[in-house]
């Protein structure tokens, strides 16, 4: 997805509580078991920092915080310990829950393809990489294990700046 497709979900988004999970996605490129249980004492504001623990491989790493999430997370309203996403039942949010967000984002801003919570994840390392990054910071970030697992978005840049060369 390019930026401009990810910017018109999160405005869209009426919604704080689903607002912050979209850019918990795009703007931390968080799996989304991650973003589902992050707590309030893992943000840490005046550092803009994200130590997310709960990871896929059960190896914790830190991640910036974001300038425009952090502003979303102080309106809604900063606490300092917890779970962030808690439903009207008080219960943490579940994996469908999250997947719906997403979905729906998408379809109230007209992308008709699908759009998982993994595609925001893939379009944060995508622009990362777009934008200059090195590819080990970038393997950091997402918490791969192994760099090579990190180089499928070499593949997809390479393949969008080669669409982009036919043009001219």
């Amino acid at each position: 997805m390019n930026k401009e497709e990810i910017s018109r979900m999160i405005e869209v988004t009426s919604n704080i509580k689903h607002k912050i999970v979209l850019m918990f996605l795009y703007y931390a490129g968080l799996r989304l078991n991650e973003v589902r249980n992050l707590k309030w004492q893992d943000i840490d504001f005046e550092r803009e920092l994200i130590h997310v623990k709960a990871t896929k491989s059960g190896k914790e790493r830190v991640v910036f915080l974001h300038a425009r999430l952090k502003e979303v997370l102080l309106k809604y309203g900063r606490k300092y310990y917890g779970p962030i996403l808690i439903s009207e039942r008080e219960r943490r949010y579940d994996e469908r829950t999250i997947q719906q967000i997403v979905k729906n984002a998408a379809k109230k801003t007209g992308i008709n393809r699908k759009v998982s919570p993994h595609t925001l994840r893939h379009s944060f390392a995508t622009h990362l990489l777009e934008a200059g990054a090195d590819i080990r910071y970038i393997q950091q970030l997402l918490g791969h294990k192994s760099l090579q697992t990190t180089q499928i978005y070499t593949h997809v840049v390479n393949r969008i700046l080669k669409k982009l060369a036919k043009l001219l």
